[in-house]
C-alpha cells in the first residue's frame, strides 16, 4: 500500500445541435451547454427509475418504473425526500430517482474514464443538487465523465420495516449504476473503467457496495472519502430499525408491531410525505449526524460480520483509494456549538480517530492483506474561503477536500479569495482522483506527491 498526503501536507465545442441529443434506455435525452465551461453538456435529472409509481412508496428495487420517452434535461430533478435542514430554494419530491451527466462530446474512438459520486449526509439529508457537487468543472479540465445521482434517504430509503425489503436507498445506488454501464458510451464514456467515488455516507456507501455486488461488480475501482462499513455502528441491527419504523408508523396511527404489516404498509403509503417526515423524532449531537434511519443488517445488501468478510477476502476484489481529513469533527463542532453540545478536546480527538482515521486505515489493510492495489490519504487542506470556525479553527473539516475535487469552492462563495497554494491543491487532488479513474490499477502511481513547503505551506 502506497500512502500519499494530500493538501497542506498530503497525501472544441461541437456547434450542431446532434451533439446535445443522447439516445438512453431512458429515451432521447437533449441536454444544454454548462455554463462557465469551454464545451462540456450537462444533462441533469434524468430518471433511472420512479420511487413513487401509484402506491409504492417503499418500493423496492424491482418494484420501480423505468422512464422512456423524449425529453430536456436541462435543470437538476427535484431533491430526495429527507429529514434534516437543507438548502431552502430546493424542491422536494418522491419522484427524484435521478441522476446527472457532464460530460464533453466525443471527438474520437477515444473513450473516457467515469466518475461516479455519491453524496453524503449520513443517509438522512443530502442531494445532487448541490453547488459544491456540480460536475461540470471537472468534465471541463479533466478528461472524465462525471456522474451523480440521488437516491432515497431517511426512512424512504431505509424504513426499517421488517416485513419489506430495507436498504431501498443502497438499491438506488446499484440501478443507477447499472444505467450508467448500459448507457455511458452515448456519452463518450468507458462502460470497463466507472469509478465510483463518494464522502462520508457517500464513502461508505461505495464500501456497502463493494461488498454487496462481489458476484457482478460493474465497477472498476472504489474511492471512499471519509465512510467506511467499519466505522462503529454503521449499521444498525434489524431490531432497532424496527423500532425506528414503528415508532413513527405508531405516532402516525397506523400501527404497530402487533398490527397486520400489510394494513399497515397500506396506511404508510397512504399519507403525504410530508406527515411521514414530520413524524420522526428531531435529536441534536452525534444522533443529528446519523438520524434513526439507515442502512440496518439483512444479509443481503447490509452484512453483520464485515471483519470477516474482510479477512477472508469476501468483498469486489478491485482497487481501492481511500482516505479522510486530519479534523473531520471541525464541522461537527461547529454544528453541535449552534446546538448547545460541547465536548472535551479529548472526547473530540478520540471521535475524530475511531469514526474516520482508524477505520480507513483497517479498510486499507484489508485490502492490502488480499494483495489489491490500495492507496490511502489523509487530507490536511485548510484554506480561508473554506473556514467554518476561527475560534477553535475548524481545520481539514470534513467534507472541505470536495469542492476542491470538484472545482466548486469559488462557486460556493467568492467573498474569500482562493490562495495561491490552494488553486495548486486542488489542481492536484483533481487531477490524482482521474488518475486513478483512468487507471485504477496503477494511475496514482504517476502522482508525485504534494510538496507544500514548495509553496510555502506548512502544517
Amino acid at each position: 500500500m502506497r500512502t500519499i498526503r494530500l493538501g497542506i501536507v498530503l497525501i472544441l465545442v461541437r456547434s450542431a445541435t446532434s451533439s446535445l441529443t443522447i439516445n438512453t434506455t431512458s429515451g432521447q435525452l437533449r441536454g444544454k451547454l454548462a455554463s462557465g465551461t469551454s464545451g462540456v453538456i450537462e444533462y441533469l435529472g434524468i430518471p433511472y427509475g420512479y420511487s413513487c409509481p401509484a402506491n409504492a412508496t417503499f418500493a423496492s428495487k424491482s418494484e420501480l418504473i423505468a422512464a422512456s420517452g423524449e425529453f430536456n434535461f436541462t435543470k437538476q430533478a427535484p431533491a430526495i425526500l429527507q429529514n434534516l435542514l437543507e438548502q431552502p430554494e430546493v424542491q422536494y419530491s418522491e419522484d427524484c430517482l435521478t441522476l446527472n451527466v457532464w460530460a464533453k462530446p466525443p471527438t474520437n474512438e477515444t473513450t473516457k474514464p467515469v466518475l461516479f459520486w455519491i453524496h453524503g449526509g449520513g443517509f438522512n439529508t443530502g442531494t445532487t443538487n448541490n453547488t459544491a457537487y456540480n460536475g461540470k468543472h471537472l468534465a471541463d479540465l479533466e478528461e472524465v465523465v462525471v456522474i451523480s445521482a440521488n437516491y432515497r434517504l431517511n426512512i424512504f430509503g431505509f424504513p426499517g420495516n421488517p416485513h419489506i425489503t430495507n436498504n431501498l436507498g443502497l438499491l438506488d445506488q446499484r440501478l443507477a449504476v447499472e444505467w450508467v454501464r448500459d448507457n455511458i458510451a452515448a456519452f463518450g464514456g468507458d462502460p470497463d473503467r466507472i469509478t465510483i467515488f463518494g464522502q462520508s455516507a457517500g464513502g461508505s456507501s461505495v464500501d456497502y457496495y463493494s461488498y454487496a455486488w462481489t458476484e457482478d461488480p460493474i465497477v472498476a475501482g472504489f474511492i471512499s472519502d471519509s465512510g467506511t462499513v467499519l466505522s462503529p455502528n454503521a449499521q444498525a441491527s434489524e431490531s432497532a430499525s424496527a423500532d425506528a419504523w414503528y415508532n413513527v408508523t405508531a405516532t402516525l396511527g397506523c400501527g404497530d408491531e402487533g398490527s397486520d404489516p400489510d394494513t399497515l404498509l397500506i396506511c404508510m403509503r397512504s399519507l403525504d410525505w410530508e406527515d411521514v417526515q414530520d413524524a420522526i423524532p428531531s435529536s441534536t449531537g452525534i444522533s443529528s449526524v446519523t438520524g434513526s434511519f439507515g442502512p440496518t443488517v439483512d444479509d443481503i445488501i447490509v452484512f453483520s460480520d464485515y471483519v470477516n468478510r474482510s479477512i477472508a477476502g469476501n468483498f469486489i476484489q478491485r482497487p481501492l483509494f481511500i482516505g479522510s481529513n486530519n479534523y473531520e469533527v471541525g464541522l461537527f463542532r461547529a454544528i453541535f456549538d449552534v446546538e448547545g453540545v460541547t465536548f472535551s478536546e479529548a472526547q473530540w480527538d478520540y471521535l475524530n480517530f475511531v469514526i474516520y482515521t482508524c477505520p480507513a486505515s483497517y479498510r486499507a489493510r484489508y485490502n492490502v492483506q488480499n494483495n489489491i492495489p490500495t492507496w490511502r490519504y489523509r487530507y490536511f487542506g485548510e484554506f480561508p474561503n473554506l473556514r467554518l470556525t476561527t475560534n477553535p479553527d475548524s481545520g481539514a473539516w470534513h467534507g472541505s477536500e470536495v469542492p476542491l475535487i470538484f472545482n466548486t469552492d469559488t462557486d460556493i462563495q467568492n467573498l474569500v479569495a482562493r490562495t495561491t497554494a490552494e488553486a495548486k491543491i486542488a489542481d492536484y487532488l483533481r487531477k490524482a482522483w482521474v488518475a486513478f479513474a483512468t487507471d485504477p490499477e496503477g494511475g496514482l502511481a504517476s502522482i508525485q506527491q504534494y510538496n507544500g513547503a514548495a509553496d510555502g505551506v506548512s502544517g
